[in-house]
């Protein structure tokens, strides 16, 4: 017995106009690095959205507030390096996390989110909507769309 699928059953396609961005908060305050990076990544893809299109910007923007807080599990503290590259011979730089915690919190959430997206041309655009702030005050506190995310 042959079966047939109708004509109109395609998957679909979001479009730019039909998506609508939301704004999420998540607060690091005491939370796991990994578990915070993770969640935002999804949120500002838009995986966690039924019209998910890879081609399209379909995520919504994210506010990491108290990132100056954030908490990592083992030996992480100092045994997580993070390496720069000056490009001349002897030139390898490593700092720890727990350094990197002291002088740059903002940036630690940054680049686990930044490594946690795939590097397509939507990559600029997307990892414009994470917003990290070292303290619970923003910007946008003026804002009455914004949705807490418990993690």
């Amino acid at each position: 017995m042959l079966y047939f699928l109708p004509m109109n059953k395609t998957t679909y396609m979001a479009k730019k106009a039909e998506i609508k961005s939301r704004w999420y908060l998540i607060d690091a305050d005491d939370k796991i690095l990994g578990r915070v990076a993770a969640k935002a990544a999804s949120l500002i893809k838009g995986k966690h959205k039924p019209i998910f299109t890879p081609h399209v910007e379909c995520g919504d923007y994210v506010l990491v507030v108290n990132a100056s807080k954030i908490k990592v599990t083992g030996n992480k503290l100092t045994e997580k390096k993070y390496l720069r590259y000056s490009g001349y011979p002897g030139g390898l730089k490593e700092t720890s996390l727990e350094n990197m915690l002291k002088d740059k919190s903002l940036e630690v959430i940054k680049r686990a989110v930044r490594r946690m997206l795939p590097r397509k041309p939507l990559y600029y655009r997307i990892i414009k909507r994470l917003k990290v702030y070292a303290t619970d005050k923003h910007p946008y506190s003026n804002r009455k769309d914004i949705e807490k995310i418990e993690i």
